[in-house]
């Protein structure tokens, strides 16, 4: 049945498109299967993204903003008292434990800025939000990047290896950096 008015369209075209790219990898997303995901008319999808890099850059936005991975997010974990590598490995083991397909798509999305120019803005903004978020605790620019490197860097090889998350051996990575 057709919808004429469908004032969440777009919203689902976004959602499915991160189905799509969780389930089957950037080389599976393309308009036509996001309308299918959708269960919108293909024309739907090129309405509202004209090109694939218009959807990739709307799907990133949402990725960066949705919890657990949202930096903003980060800050439930940071407030906490404790050493501040302890609260940094409890909100990575947060993210292991979680949905990993989740993260896994996050990192699909932020990884594809190497090859599309569109969506390094989106990353480069999320890079900034994280140094910002880590700088309010360490008082430090360099630290805070140092920090968010060791966290992408510890993340992906679990993504990528499937081992389980070492939340002591995290820790002590993360208090070399801290100092």
């Amino acid at each position: 049945m057709a919808r004429r008015y469908d004032p969440d369209r777009r919203q689902r075209i976004i959602d499915a498109a991160i189905r799509v790219v969780e389930r089957s990898g950037l080389d599976g997303l393309s308009h036509r299967s996001v309308a299918a995901e959708a269960d919108v008319p293909l024309g739907s999808t090129t309405y509202h993204f004209a090109t694939l890099d218009d959807l990739l850059v709307a799907a990133l936005r949402q990725v960066c903003v949705e919890p657990p991975t949202a930096v903003e997010d980060w800050r439930r974990h940071l407030g906490k008292d404790g050493p501040l590598a302890d609260r940094l490995a409890s909100l990575l083991d947060e993210l292991m434990t979680g949905d990993r397909g989740r993260i896994r798509v996050e990192y699909e999305l932020y990884l594809a800025a190497m090859r599309r120019e569109a969506l390094r803005p989106v990353a480069a903004e999320w890079l900034d939000a994280a140094v910002g978020v880590l700088r309010d605790y360490t008082g430090d620019p360099a630290t805070a990047r140092a920090l968010v490197a060791l966290m992408d860097g510890l993340l992906l090889q679990l993504l990528l290896t499937g081992r389980p998350f070492d939340r002591a051996e995290a820790r002590e990575a993360l208090a070399r950096v801290i100092g």
